[in-house]
């Protein structure tokens, strides 16, 4: 379980070990987020006007998010090959540098976007969820669509909690596919791991059924604070910045 995981983590290999690859998350966070909030802002708004005048569409939600994910997972999939590779038990690299020089000698740039379509695979339907049950839950708690903090941090807690839940199989793939984890490796039989069918067939025969859902609460746990803060920050900035576009508009 998630705590057995972080004591034999600190025990054997420091407190601060858990926190390896925390530099390079934050470097591809930014760009990564910032295309993929003003990509669904565009399009939530076009295509609802196109499915459903005047009104919030479910289905142009979930198109929005779909499509944001193609622009922030092309961002972010470079720094989740390496935070992983260093966050691997007994890791090699010490430094992200030392990992990305690694990677791009020993197997080449292709190696940084060797899981970009199984991230995808995973993250459209995880986003899919994600801003439907977002833009539902804001329909429940928050109807009239004003700044309400609280709301936020509810409604993106929960989001964030479905789509890991049932998105978690697709996870377990995505990391193998980053990690090329020594035991896997050992179970198949090509010796390399390439693609979504591959990395299925290695996990089943690794750990059976269950092992699809390893890791289930800890990905629960990660993401419900993590949507919870984007979305409170998000809907924070953007209350903020239309407040001012208001008031400016009022001044003329």
């Amino acid at each position: 379980n998630v705590l057995e995981a972080l004591w034999r983590i600190a025990r054997t290999e420091g407190v601060w070990r858990p926190m390896r690859g925390l530099n390079i998350t934050a470097t591809g966070a930014g760009p990564a987020h910032a295309l993929y909030f003003a990509c669904y802002e565009k399009l939530k708004k076009t295509l609802s006007d196109v499915i459903h005048a005047g009104g919030n569409s479910h289905v142009a939600n979930g198109a929005a998010g779909c499509v944001a994910t193609l622009l922030h997972d092309a961002a972010m999939n470079p720094a989740e090959v390496v935070k992983q590779r260093m966050q691997m038990y007994n890791s090699p690299y010490q430094r992200v540098m030392d990992c990305v020089r690694a990677v791009w000698r020993n197997e080449g740039a292709g190696a940084f976007y060797r899981s970009y379509t199984t991230q995808l695979t995973m993250n459209i339907p995880f986003q899919a969820i994600h801003f439907m049950t977002y833009e539902f839950l804001q329909e429940q708690l928050n109807p009239h669509r004003q700044y309400n903090p609280g709301s936020h941090v509810v409604s993106g807690a929960c989001a964030g909690a479905v789509a890991a839940a049932a998105t978690t199989p697709l996870d377990v793939c995505k990391t193998l596919l980053n990690t090329q984890e020594s035991l896997a490796l050992s179970s198949n039989i090509s010796g390399h791991i390439t693609g979504m069918a591959n990395a299925f067939r290695t996990v089943y025969q690794v750990g059976g059924v269950t092992a699809y859902f390893r890791g289930v609460q800890a990905r629960v746990i990660y993401q419900m604070p993590s949507t919870a803060i984007a979305w409170s920050v998000y809907e924070f900035f953007k209350y903020i910045l239309t407040k001012r576009q208001e008031e400016r508009r009022a001044g003329k």
